[in-house]
């Protein structure tokens, strides 16, 4: 995967639209490549929303969510702005 987030960096994703799903996001914030990459990390357990596990590629979020994937180079956060 190809990111330029460092471990542990949380880094502030404006949106458009009062919300967001959740494998959108993960495309936007740079955590995933594509969205067959984004339901790889999500079926893998790997990404979490505000510290809960999530699996669902179609979870909304809203502004202050927090999400984190746990990549094998380390966690990278990334806040729902």
């Amino acid at each position: 995967m190809s990111t330029s987030h460092s471990p542990g960096q949380r880094d502030v994703v404006p949106i458009t639209d009062e919300s967001i799903r959740l494998g959108q996001f993960l495309k936007l914030a740079g955590l995933a490549d594509s969205g067959a990459q984004a339901r790889e990390l999500l079926d893998d357990g790997a990404v979490f929303v505000n510290g809960e596990p999530e699996g669902r590629r179609g979870r909304q979020l809203r502004r202050a969510d927090l999400v984190t994937v746990d990549l094998p180079t380390g966690e990278v956060r990334a806040v729902v702005g």
